[in-house]
C-alpha cells in the first residue's frame, strides 16, 4: 500500500471512531456541552481536598518568614519549646510572618503549637492545619490599612478558634476548608488594645461540628460579609453564621448580643449560605 493510501485509511479508521463517539453520546441524549458543563458543575465552588504531604519536617525554634515561603507541601511540627498543642495562651508559633511576607504550600501537623502569626499584612496560601492548637492563624498588624489573605487550605480539630484577628485592618478568608471546629474567625473581644476590624468569607466549605463562623464586635464598628458559604451535616443548623458581640479592653469575657445577618454588621443574605 502507498503512503497517500495509507493516510487515507487511516483518516477513514479517525472519523469512523469519531462518528461511533457521537452517535453513542446522541443517543445517550447528551450534547458535547453538555458534558463539559456538567464536569465543571461538579468542581466548581467547592474548596480544595486535603492534601497529602510529601515528608515532615519538625520545628523547635518559630521560623520566622519575610519575603515569600514556599514549604513544597512538607508537614511541619511542633517539637521541643514548640511541643505543645494545648488552648493555653502565649504559645509560640511554628511561622512568625514579617509585614508583607506569604507563607505557601504547607501543612501544619501536631503539635501544632500556635500556628501562624502575621506581624502585619500578610497572604497564606494553600496553608493546611491538620490539629489547630492553641489557634491556626493570629493577624496582629496594628494599621487600619493593613490586609491579611487566607487563600485555599483549611483547618480541622479546633476546640475553640482557627482564625485569631486581634489586630487592625481586613482579613479575607476564600476558598477555605474548616471541619470541627469551635470558631472559624473572632475578633478580639477582650484585648487590651482595640480596633476596627473587617472580615470577609467567601467561597468556604464547613463541616460540623462547629460553634460560629465568624464572631465581631459591634462597638468597634466590625463588619463581617458572608458569600458563598457550604455547610454540611448540620440539618439543624446549629453552627452560629455571624455572632455580634459587646467587646471590651479589659480582658472581661464579651456580651453576646445576637447572631444572624442584620445589614449592618453581618452583612449576608439566606442565600449565601447552603446547608448539605
Amino acid at each position: 500500500m502507498t503512503a497517500r493510501a495509507e493516510q487515507r485509511v487511516s483518516h477513514r479508521r479517525r472519523t469512523a471512531k469519531k462518528r461511533a463517539v457521537i452517535a453513542g453520546v446522541s443517543a445517550l441524549g447528551i450534547t458535547g456541552a453538555a458534558i463539559v458543563t456538567s464536569t465543571m458543575l461538579s468542581t466548581a465552588g467547592a474548596a480544595s481536598p486535603w492534601p497529602s504531604d510529601t515528608g515532615s519536617k519538625p520545628v523547635s525554634k518559630t521560623v520566622p518568614v519575610s519575603g515569600v515561603y514556599d514549604g513544597g507541601m512538607k508537614k511541619f511540627y511542633g517539637t521541643g519549646a514548640l511541643g505543645g498543642d494545648g488552648q493555653d495562651e502565649g504559645q509560640d508559633p511554628v511561622f512568625e510572618l514579617a509585614d508583607g511576607a506569604t507563607l505557601k504550600n504547607v501543612i501544619i501537623g501536631t503539635p501544632a503549637a500556635d500556628g501562624v502569626h502575621c506581624k502585619g499584612s500578610c497572604t497564606l496560601q494553600n496553608v493546611w492545619w491538620l490539629d489547630v492548637g492553641e489557634d491556626a492563624a493570629s493577624f496582629k498588624g496594628k494599621s487600619s490599612s493593613a490586609q491579611y489573605k487566607v487563600i485555599g487550605g483549611g483547618a480541622k480539630k479546633a476546640d475553640d478558634k482557627v482564625l485569631q484577628f486581634n489586630g487592625a485592618g481586613t482579613l479575607t478568608v476564600s476558598g477555605f476548608r474548616v471541619e470541627d471546629f469551635g470558631k472559624l474567625v473572632r475578633a478580639c473581644g477582650n484585648c487590651k488594645t482595640q480596633y476596627k476590624r473587617t472580615v470577609v468569607l467567601n467561597d468556604i466549605d464547613v463541616t460540623a461540628p462547629g460553634k460560629s463562623l465568624v464572631g465581631i464586635n459591634t462597638n468597634y464598628g466590625d463588619t463581617a460579609t458572608l458569600s458563598k458559604i457550604r455547610i454540611h451535616g448540620d440539618s439543624k443548623k446549629k453552627i452560629k453564621t455571624c455572632t455580634r458581640y459587646q467587646g471590651n479592653n479589659t480582658g472581661k469575657e464579651p456580651k453576646e448580643l445576637g447572631s444572624g445577618p442584620d445589614g449592618k454588621h453581618c452583612k449576608f443574605s439566606a442565600s449565601d449560605i447552603t446547608y448539605k
